[in-house]
C-alpha cells in the first residue's frame, strides 16, 4: 500500500493465486475487460475514478499483480504543494501569473513524481471563462472551472476494434474551439498535434511528458513527434518544439517520498535548435532564481501581473 509518497505493508493478503485471479475478474468484468494468456495486460478506469492495471502469467513470472491507484476525490490546491513543500511560494505567485499569460507549460518528471498533481494545480489558475478541453489516458485531472469538456482515450475491445487514441482525441480537440488545450500526458506520436496546437493559436495550453531533466524533455518531445510518420525533417520538428514549449516545470519525487519542482526553465532558440535556459532552482536546501526570464516572455508576464 502507498501512503505519503512511501510503500507500507499491509495486515491483509490473499490465500492463493486463484484469489487474486477471482479477485481480478470481479473488478475487470463490469468495465467490459478480462485477461488471459492471449492479452496478459489490462489497464482500466474503476467507477469512482481509481486506476486499475492488470498482469498476469507468463508475463508475470511470480503471479498475477493487481495495481489500483486511488486520487484525492479533490486534487491538490496551490496553496496544498506549498504547505507539502512541492513548490515554494514565489514559484507558485510566478507559475499563477505564467498560467494567466498563456505561456505554454510542459510538466516533466519521472514516475511518481507528482506530474499530474501539478498540472492539476496549474489549470486551477485558468480563469473561470475560458473553455477547457482535457485529454487523458486515464481520466485523472479534477478541474473546478465551470467549462471543462473531459475526453478520455479508450484501448479496443476484447475483439480489437474501438480503439480512440490520444493522438486522435488531440486532432479532435482543436475542432471544439478550446481556449486551452489540456493533456495528461504526451507519450506517443500526438506529441506532434500537440505541439501544432500550441504554436497554431492554443497558447496556455498545458501538457506533462516523462523525462528526466528539461534538455532530456525537449529530446523526447521531439522524438514522440518523429513517430507520427508525417516523413518531416527533424530540423521542422525541432522549429515547432522551439515556437510551441515556453517553460518546462521539472519536478522529482525526493528520497523521503515528497514532491518537489527543481527546475523551471525557458525555451530558447539556437542555432542547433530548442534548448533550456534554467530560470529557477535549488542550491543545497533552498530555491534560487538563477536567471531572468527572456524579454519576449517577460513582457508577457509582465501584463499578465
Amino acid at each position: 500500500m502507498g501512503r505519503a509518497g512511501r510503500l507500507e505493508a499491509t495486515d491483509v493478503g490473499f490465500g492463493s493465486d486463484d484469489e487474486v485471479r477471482h479477485a481480478i475478474e470481479r473488478i475487470l468484468a463490469p468495465l467490459g475487460r478480462r485477461v488471459d494468456e492471449a492479452e496478459p495486460l489490462c489497464d482500466a478506469r474503476l467507477p469512482d475514478g481509481s486506476r486499475v492495471n492488470v498482469v498476469i502469467p507468463p508475463l508475470a513470472l511470480d503471479g498475477p499483480v493487481l495495481t489500483i491507484r486511488r486520487f484525492r476525490q479533490r486534487g491538490f490546491s496551490d496553496e496544498d504543494l506549498v504547505a507539502l513543500g512541492t513548490w515554494s511560494p514565489p514559484l507558485r505567485d510566478f507559475l499563477a501569473r505564467a498560467v494567466r499569460a498563456r505561456l505554454n507549460l510542459l510538466v516533466t518528471g519521472g514516475t511518481g513524481s507528482g506530474k499530474t498533481t501539478t498540472l492539476n494545480a496549474l489549470s486551477s489558475f485558468v480563469p473561470a471563462g475560458e473553455r477547457i478541453v482535457t485529454i487523458e489516458d486515464t481520466a485523472e485531472l479534477r478541474l473546478r472551472q465551470p467549462h471543462v469538456v473531459r475526453l478520455e482515450a479508450r484501448p479496443p475491445s476484447v475483439e480489437g476494434r474501438g480503439e480512440v487514441t490520444i493522438r486522435r482525441l488531440v486532432r479532435n480537440a482543436l475542432r471544439m474551439r478550446p481556449d486551452r488545450i489540456v493533456v495528461g500526458e504526451v507519450r506517443g506520436p500526438e506529441a506532434l498535434d500537440m505541439l501544432a496546437a500550441m504554436s497554431t493559436g492554443h497558447d496556455g495550453s498545458l501538457c506533462t511528458v516523462h523525462a528526466g531533466s528539461p534538455e532530456e524533455a525537449l529530446r523526447r518531445l521531439e522524438t514522440l513527434a518523429l513517430m507520427a510518420g508525417l516523413g518531416l525533417p527533424h530540423a521542422a520538428i525541432r522549429e515547432q518544439v522551439s515556437d510551441a514549449i515556453d517553460l518546462i516545470v521539472h519536478q522529482t519525487r525526493r528520497p523521503g517520498g515528497g514532491r518537489r519542482v527543481v527546475a523551471v526553465a525557458e525555451v530558447v532558440r539556437v542555432a542547433a535548435g530548442p534548448a533550456t535556459r534554467e530560470v529557477y532552482g535549488w542550491r543545497g536546501d533552498r530555491p534560487v532564481w538563477r536567471a531572468p526570464l527572456g524579454d519576449d516572455l517577460a513582457r508577457r508576464l509582465a501584463e499578465a501581473a
